[in-house]
Order: structure tokens, then sequence, then C-alpha cells
């Protein structure tokens, strides 16, 4: 089936935290997660296709990484979700463990009147200048001087941008950055920053629903939400200098590169090198505490994830996310047994 067609099937879903459902089983577990919506579409997915093989109802609000790491913090849920990754310090200070559950890509997305899908051609440094409010228009000399025969409108630019403390952002702003120093100097780096141009919106829905209704507006969302919501995606050059398709080969060549052998599993993966890489990749993260107060609906977190590893990899990839590789599973799994405790016991023992 044609990714995008089974993309475009799901999108109703997308929007919504996914509620238990009713199961045949007498004895159904529950768990509740809360966090970024970067990776929501495929944990409704998983959510969805693991009832059946786990007994376990998953509750996942798409409340955005900043409200998912302030929930787990506070135990209001039984996992966190954030796609920026927790300092070694914070983590210590939550008693929390944190590890990737999947990879996944950010695109630009812009609605401008007669320019269809991956046709437009965009750099890292003309968007940080867009976002900086120094590109104003879309037929701008830079954007036509890497867009050659394609016709621009004297349409103004109207950037959009996460308004709630977001994961995405941070993936956003980290690739930003990289490639711009004014950028990196004037706006930084975190899961909310001061813009100096733009439109904020709430969640990586309301950037899409944004940019979907805004004509000359540019906004960045996780691949999905883009397919899901029909809307047109940008070429981007990579750091060697190729201008690339949002592709789901793109993404695996930026995420092959990908070295887990860092504290919190956090390896960057902004920018690789490599002559068909996608420039923006990221892991995603779950947050679980180390000395949970339900030490069932602690193991019951682990054994949804560790199903979702086994069982949902063709779902993550038929959703353009990138699977993590076994190796790291068994890192992961390993990482639960030897951290996550009650009373000193070990809550994960499979």
């Amino acid at each position: 089936m044609d990714r995008r067609h089974f993309l475009l099937g799901t999108g109703a879903a997308l929007g919504a935290g996914l509620l238990p459902a009713r199961h045949a089983l007498a004895q159904q577990a529950a768990i509740t997660g809360a966090g970024a919506t970067f990776p929501n579409p495929v944990y409704q997915k998983w959510a969805e296709a693991a009832r059946a093989a786990t007994g376990i109802a998953v509750n996942y609000q798409s409340v955005g990484s900043g409200a998912g790491i302030n929930q787990i913090r506070n135990r209001t849920v039984d996992f966190g979700a954030t796609d920026a990754p927790l300092t070694a310090q914070q983590l210590a200070e939550g008693n929390l463990l944190q590890f990737p559950s999947v990879m996944g890509s950010l695109v630009a997305i812009v609605n401008i009147p007669g320019i269809e899908n991956e046709q437009l051609k965009l750099t890292g440094e003309v968007i940080a200048d867009i976002y900086l409010g120094k590109i104003t228009r879309w037929n701008d000399a830079r954007i036509t001087a890497l867009n050659a025969g394609l016709a621009l409108p004297n349409l103004a630019i109207a950037p959009a941008y996460r308004a709630d403390g977001s994961g995405t952002t941070f993936v956003w702003v980290s690739y930003l950055s990289a490639v711009s120093e004014e950028f990196r100097n004037r706006v930084g780096v975190g899961t909310s920053v001061r813009w100096p141009a733009g439109t904020g919106a709430r969640g990586n829905e309301g950037v899409a629903g944004t940019v979907r209704n805004i004509r000359g507006a540019i906004g960045y969302v996780e691949n999905a939400y883009a397919i899901t919501n029909r809307l047109v995606t940008t070429q981007l050059r990579n750091k060697a200098g190729n201008f690339v398709k949002p592709t789901h080969e793109a993404f695996v060549a930026a995420a092959a590169s990908a070295d887990w052998n860092v504290p919190g599993f956090a390896p960057s993966l902004i920018d690789q090198g490599g002559a068909g890489t996608w420039p923006i990749v990221s892991p995603t993260y779950i947050l679980l505490p180390t000395n949970p107060q339900d030490a069932d609906r602690s193991r019951n977190v682990m054994r949804f994830f560790d199903w979702a590893f086994r069982n949902g990899a063709n779902l993550a990839q038929e959703l353009e996310y990138i699977p993590l590789p076994g190796t790291v599973h068994d890192v992961i799994r390993a990482a639960w047994r030897d951290q996550v405790k009650v009373n000193g016991q070990a809550v994960w023992t499979a």
C-alpha cells in the first residue's frame, strides 16, 4: 500500500489522545501517558494493535513534551513522552529512566498558491532567516535563486511555530541553530523559545492547521502530520549540499549514523552527513519512574513498549517513522531491569 494513502486513511485519529477501548479480556490493564505530539500517530497505532495481544489499554494524551515532562515529574501519569531529551542531572533529580521509542523526521510545510508538494527548494539558512523576520516574501531573491523556473508569488510569508512547550520545537530550533549562527545567538535551542516572527499554535496538529488555513504560511511538523493533512512539503539542502525530498529512504539514511552509546540514549541526528540524508531526524523518548508507586502499572508500561519493539516496526514504517535497531531494544530492556525497582526488587524480570 502506498504510504501516503495509508496515512490519509488514519488522519482523523491523529488529533486526539487514544482512550481505552472495551476489550473481551475480563481483566484489562490500563496505563496512562502524556507528552510529545511528534510520536502521537505511532503511539496510537501501537496502542490500538497491542490491546488484543497484551490486554493493555493505553490512554495517551498528546499535550506536548513540556506538559508530558511535568506530568511524569508530578506522577500524574504512568509514563511521560518528550522529543527533547533530559540531561543526566534532570533524570536523577526526577528519579526517571529515559529511553527512545522510535525515530521520526520533521518537515517544512508551506501553503503557497501554485506550488505543489516537494516542488519548493529551501535551505536551513533561508528558513532561519524567515523565522528571524529577515525574509518576508516568497519572491525574495534568495528563495527565487534556489528555485529557477518556479513562479513564486509576491506573497507575504506567515511563519507558524509551536506556542506550547514542545520537543518538536526543540528539534526544529536545534537544526536551525546548527546551520545559522545568527539564529543560534538570537533564538537558541529549547522546548520554548522567543520567536522574532510568526504566529504560535498548539501541537503539531495546531501548526498543521495553521499552515493549511493561511495563504503564504510556513511551519514545521512531524512528517505524518504533513501527509495526513495533505500539506505541501519542501525539499531541503542537506549537509552534503544536495537537495533531498522527505522520503523514508532519506530518513533512514540519517538514522543509520546514530551512536546510541551516549547518556540517556540521546544521540543527535541533526544535519548528518551523507549524500541522501534528510537533515532533521530525531529520536523521541519515554520517561519512566525508577521508583514507581505502582509496580504493576510500571510493568505494564514496559510490557507495552516491549510489544511495540517486537511487533510494531511495520506500523512505524507505514507512518514514516524509523524503528530502533534491535540491539538498542536489548539495551533498553536491560536498563528496565537494572533501574526500575520497588523495595529493591526489579519490576521488569522478563
